[in-house]
């Protein structure tokens, strides 16, 4: 669709959180640090918490990316899983074979020489678990005694946990003050600032490919700041909208009356001049990208025909 109208190699804004598109932001490469920091220094529990679309997951791969070589990493995205059945995937992210009869002091005991015989070689193994507000209470418990596997010296794993702010309402509960005292490193991940979403746009713009001039005015960033407030998953669906909506008028520049368009026909984005004005201009400019879509593919078609 844009992709050629702009000259892209890829789609800039899409919402899968691929690593090639990081962008140092202050917060996650502050967050970077202070998990790396306290990995290096031997800490047991490291939690990230941030609201949805801020980027937990991205960072969340890009930590596992920059892992140094002494640390062994056991990744589960989705965590939404009872004891055993977390027992076992971390047995299989750390190539524990699992016998039939999923014999659950077994599989922990089995658990314990692996992680033994990884710090025999002088590494230390990370559980990372994305989305952890979805830990049911009694998998939060067994996430605890699995951390209490340790040598005379030094633990032989830590943990780390992104979550959503819920997290924290869980972990505030009585039943889970010894796992909460044990959280030694936390971090809170925040919205971009209108500065940061510009440096984010433009990264984001030069990873695609786009070597035209400047695309985004200074008024269109601050619009979609106030409708995005900063999340850059919100900042990427109203991108990839108002792209779209350029792509089938034939321009190139983005507009305000675009960024109205693309926050009408969006949930969770608002901008306080937003009208019944950008809801009648959302039929006519969608149909006409359509439309110019649909003309774009008859004619390549039409080629091969």
């Amino acid at each position: 669709m844009y992709q050629n109208h702009y000259g892209l190699r890829e789609l800039p804004f899409t919402l899968t959180p691929n690593t090639s598109f990081y962008c140092d932001l202050d917060g996650h490469r502050s967050a970077l640090e202070v998990l790396l920091t306290a990995l290096e220094t031997g800490e047991g529990f490291i939690k990230v918490v941030g609201e949805v679309g801020t980027g937990k997951t991205l960072l969340c791969r890009k930590l596992l990316n920059e892992l140094p070589e002494q640390f062994v990493s056991a990744y589960i995205p989705n965590p939404y899983l009872n004891p055993a059945e977390l027992r076992e995937q971390i047995a299989r992210e750390l190539q524990v074979e699992i016998d039939d009869e999923h014999n659950q002091q077994l599989l922990t005991q089995a658990i314990q020489q692996k992680l033994l015989e990884i710090n025999q070689q002088g590494k230390t193994v990370v559980i990372v678990l994305d989305e952890a507000q979805a830990l049911p209470s009694e998998s939060l418990e067994a996430l605890r005694l699995i951390s209490n596997l340790e040598t005379e010296s030094r633990k032989l794993l830590h943990i780390v946990l992104f979550g959503q702010p819920e997290l924290d309402e869980r972990l505030a509960q009585r039943e889970h003050r010894q796992l909460r005292q044990r959280i030694s490193f936390s971090y809170n991940l925040h919205a971009m600032s209108i500065h940061e979403l510009a440096r984010y746009i433009s990264h984001r713009l030069h990873v695609a490919g786009y070597k035209g001039p400047p695309i985004f005015s200074g008024k269109v960033v601050q619009q979609l700041h106030e409708a995005s407030r900063g999340i850059p998953r919100l900042a990427n669906v109203l991108c990839h909208k108002v792209l779209l909506l350029c792509y089938g008028e034939g321009t190139y520049a983005v507009l305000p009356r675009h960024v109205k368009t693309a926050v009408a026909d969006t949930e969770d984005v608002e901008l306080n001049s937003t009208g019944w004005g950008a809801w009648i201009a959302l039929t006519s400019v969608f149909v006409f990208a359509i439309a110019g879509f649909v003309a774009y593919r008859q004619g390549w078609l039409g080629g091969w025909l």
